[in-house]
């Protein structure tokens, strides 16, 4: 497999801090919480944030970005050394600083110093610009981009994340990714704006007013097309390929100027959201660095968001022990060997999935919450066709493989064409094994195989009624 496409992030560095404590109590001369025993924990913001995770993502990433000699700009090269190349601009100011107050897992206070600009570009930075493969632009308005946008616009990047207090995307770019609230922001500052379909910032559709029934659904619809309209005159503005506006737990829509597409999140995740606009915009341009499609990007990125927001977001980004995500599109081995090499746990899971069903999805997003990884072991044709009978199966590998990989749960997808998996289990020597509830009672061959290597073969309660079998035999039934 070829190995990810190299990149350069243009945009505006932060230094971001977590002091996460626990309060239960009140400080007695204001109504404020007292956070005691709090732990400090560093990491990058920002651009900062962007190139991080994408170099994490096992690219070779150049950062174009403000950087000085200051404590906080210090600490920000040590986080990043390690991780990839950093080509520094001038700064008029510090290195600008972001610290979260936590209780538990709750914000309580958030503290801004800082007001570091970009002064000017230099040879050095013009010159990693011109030499970039792809580049991915995180303008957060402090000059980055500014000082550079004329090279920019000489070779246009492939993904723009727009911040209120930037510049507009240069025409030409590939994919501009502004979050709900800037996508408003920006688009009714455009000529004619009082024309089109008026959004608050702050909707959030149906759950936000209330309603039940019809008149959910209505204002819901009202919403969506407010986005639609937004996104559309964005891409006419800016004169960009495509926009796709960031809807946090609804996942993204992408408008090309009409028809938008709309990517939804595929599992429901909760935790913290900080950061996830930076996991998307890297995602999206290390897709399309790989030669993706815009589409593909869109939903490669809306998924890798889901995902890190469910592992504790920039809150869980940096903890002890923490298992790297794994990038979409690597290799199973490969991702077995990055969380491993994490400390993380490698869960692993197997079917023919010929007919994709709910009892399926259950089990396989239940399997991921075990632990850190889930690489899904799929039968190839041939050995469906052994195990199920001629007419098996319905769905060919290809596309089996497609659907699977679509998953937000799923983080590899390793084929086998024998009968039953335990030569590629004793290749991935993953930690549990699991399969679904309707094996109880059933000869599990592959135990005994587990626990060579100290794993752990479990089952998992099936949705009741759910097979592919089951399905085919309805469907013939109700044929005739």
């Amino acid at each position: 497999m070829a190995a990810p496409a190299p990149l350069v992030v243009v945009g505006d560095a932060l230094l971001d801090r977590d002091l996460t404590g626990h309060a239960d109590r009140l400080a007695p001369d204001a109504p404020v919480p007292v956070v005691a025993d709090c732990d400090e924990r560093l990491r990058p913001g920002g651009a900062a944030l962007a190139a991080y995770l994408a170099a994490r993502d096992g690219r070779d990433v150049t950062l174009i970005t403000g950087l000085d000699d200051g404590p906080a700009g210090r600490a920000l090269r040590g986080l990043l050394d390690s991780w990839l190349r950093t080509v520094a601009l001038p700064l008029d100011g510090a290195v600008p600083e972001k610290t979260r107050v936590l209780a538990g897992d709750r914000p309580v206070v958030r503290l801004d110093r800082g007001d570091g600009r970009v002064r000017a570009a230099t040879a050095e930075a013009r010159a990693a610009l011109a030499a970039a493969g792809a580049v991915l632009v995180s303008d957060y308005g402090r000059g980055a981009a500014d000082a550079l946008r004329a090279e920019l616009g000489a070779r246009p990047p492939v993904v723009w994340d727009p911040h209120p207090r930037g510049g507009p995307p240069v025409p030409g770019t590939r994919l501009a990714a502004p979050a709900r609230a800037e996508a408003h922001a920006f688009a009714a500052a455009l000529p004619g704006a009082a024309d089109g379909p008026k959004q608050s910032p702050g909707d959030t559709g149906a759950a936000a007013h209330g309603l039940p029934g019809a008149a959910a659904g209505h204002v819901a619809g009202q919403a969506l097309r407010a986005v639609a309209c937004q996104a559309a005159a964005l891409v006419r503005h800016w004169r960009v390929a495509a926009v796709a506006v960031t809807l946090g737990p609804g996942g993204a829509l992408l408008s090309y100027g009409e028809h938008p597409l709309l990517v939804p999140v595929t599992a429901a995740r909760h935790g913290d959201p900080c950061g996830a606009g930076d996991r998307f915009a890297a995602t999206a341009a290390g897709l399309l660095a790989d030669g993706a499609l815009v589409e593909e990007a869109v939903e490669g990125a809306v998924a890798a968001a889901t995902a890190y927001v469910a592992a504790g977001g920039a809150g869980g980004l940096l903890a002890p022990g923490q298992a790297a995500a794994p990038a979409r599109g690597e290799s199973p081995e490969d991702v077995v060997a990055r969380v491993r090499a994490a400390g993380g746990a490698v869960v692993a899971a197997g079917g023919c999935f010929d007919l994709l069903h709910a009892g399926h999805v259950g089990l396989l997003q239940a399997a991921r919450g075990i632990g850190d990884c889930l690489v899904v072991c799929v039968n190839s044709d041939a050995s469906v066709r052994r195990r199920k009978g001629g007419g098996r199966p319905v769905n060919p590998l290809a596309d089996r493989l497609r659907v699977l990989r679509a998953l937000a749960c799923v983080d590899a997808v390793a084929v086998f064409d024998e009968d039953t998996p335990e030569r590629l289990l004793a290749a991935l020597r993953p930690d549990v094994w699991v399969k679904g509830g309707d094996y109880a009672g059933a000869e599990l061959p592959e135990a005994a195989l587990l626990e060579e290597w100290g794993g752990q073969a479990v089952l998992l309660p099936y949705l009741d009624g759910r097979s592919s079998s089951a399905l085919l035999a309805r469907a013939a039934e109700e044929a005739r």
